[in-house]
């Protein structure tokens, strides 16, 4: 089972770097006033990681909302 889980982590890693080298052209994001220029790969993992904290920081206030009013 060890085996398949190293197996399993080292082909995700392989897609990762993968995705990273075939997505590394220049995206510029812009916000307001500023704007900020950054490999298109980093740009996705960055959006995905916040999207993963709010997602995770709403279901925990909804939950928290629940608890207080006793469902």
């Amino acid at each position: 089972m060890r085996y398949i889980y190293i197996t399993l982590l080292g082909l995700l890693i392989a897609l990762v770097l993968v995705f990273a080298l075939q997505n590394f052209r220049m995206a510029t994001v812009l916000f307001l006033d500023m704007s900020l220029t950054v490999p298109l790969s980093l740009l996705i993992v960055a959006v995905y990681l916040l999207g993963m904290f709010t997602g995770g920081f709403f279901v925990a206030l909804v939950k928290s909302w629940l608890r207080k009013t006793g469902h």
